[in-house]
């Protein structure tokens, strides 16, 4: 395994190697890296030796464009996209062409994969049949994809979807297993095996009533003090999904104007929208959104636009959807004024 983490340093290193994506201001600032403002995702795809492989060389391709920021989970594909990415990772590492300290990498667990669930969970320990926060879980899944991914530290460690604990027990008893879950990831970061952790969700910040974001931090800051680890959410936001800029909380915030004044890095997920805004997007998005030539770009440079937003992610599974993608970075984002004019 390699023990090293991404660094400031590194990541920086990392950038200053494509300095024209840099003049684009291609790079952002997450907590103290440099990252990609597009990032690779590992969500969809049959479970077959073909895709394992697209997703090794999409990878490669990936860094090799400027990428620098890698999300996966333990349940996708059932295991085999942290298998493929652990491989690319390894070669591309063996072979001179990326140091560990220079990209980030992303995983999450809450949800019960076949083959992979620990044995003795209590019944009431899973909700659903399906997904289970308690620190014995998540610490048996932190070392299942630190196996998987070949890695010592892995960078941020998502709660996956923990809102859906929500559906089986009240208020008070999700907030009391997130503190426990906490305080395992706090734990897991003191001794070396994770950097930060967060929350990657689908309708938990979407939606003001399910999770409060300064709730969550609080108690991360009672376990953790003013360092705690908790610095990541991840949610989806697109052109179809707009509730992480349109929906506002009791503090008159919508969830990315409260992750700027928390110090939480917010990464959007499904820039896509599993790929339902690659075509046929009205003609008026064409004119207001410059420089990229096809509908698929069109929505990625909406997303990694976003005020607030650091990462845009987008499932890659091949070299040519790399190329295609990364097509984006030719050109800047969107500035703020005309942004807003994209959500009038």
């Amino acid at each position: 395994m390699f023990s090293q983490q991404a660094t400031g340093e590194g990541t920086a290193k990392f950038a200053a190697r494509f300095p024209e994506l840099r003049s684009n201001r291609f790079f952002r600032s997450a907590q103290e890296w440099t990252v990609s403002s597009i990032g690779i995702g590992s969500y969809l795809g049959d479970m077959s030796e073909a895709v394992d492989r697209g997703y090794e060389e999409a990878l490669t391709a990936a860094v090799r464009s400027g990428i620098n920021f890698v999300d996966t989970s333990l349940n996708y594909r059932n295991q085999r996209s942290e298998l493929s990415i652990g491989r690319a990772l390894k070669h591309l590492i063996a072979g001179g062409e990326l140091d560990r300290e220079e990209f980030v990498i992303c995983t999450k667990a809450g949800y019960l994969v076949p083959g992979a669930a620990p044995k003795g969970l209590r019944e009431t320990d899973v909700v659903g049949g399906m997904h289970c926060m308690t620190p014995e879980f998540l610490e048996n899944q932190l070392e299942r994809s630190r196996e998987n991914l070949g890695l010592g530290e892995i960078d941020v460690f998502y709660l996956h979807n923990p809102e859906t604990q929500l559906d089986f027990v009240d208020r008070n008893e999700f907030y009391a297993r997130v503190r426990k879950a906490f305080t395992m990831c706090e734990a897991a970061a003191d001794d070396g095996r994770i950097q930060y952790y967060g929350m990657a969700t689908w309708n938990g910040f979407r939606n003001p009533e399910q999770l409060s974001l300064p709730h969550l931090v609080a108690i991360a800051r009672d376990i953790g003090g003013d360092r705690h680890r908790f610095r990541f959410i991840q949610l989806p936001y697109n052109l179809a999904m707009l509730e992480a800029m349109r929906q506002t909380t009791y503090e008159g915030k919508n969830v990315l104007e409260q992750s700027v004044d928390l110090g939480i890095t917010a990464v959007a997920s499904a820039s896509l929208l599993q790929s339902r805004l690659s075509r046929n997007l009205p003609e008026p998005l064409h004119r207001l959104i410059h420089g990229v030539d096809t509908d698929a770009q069109r929505a990625i440079q909406f997303t990694r636009s976003a005020p607030g937003i650091a990462v845009a992610l987008v499932g890659m599974s091949s070299p040519s959807h790399v190329g295609e993608n990364m097509r984006v970075a030719r050109v800047a984002p969107i500035d703020f004024l005309d942004y807003l004019k994209l959500l009038a």
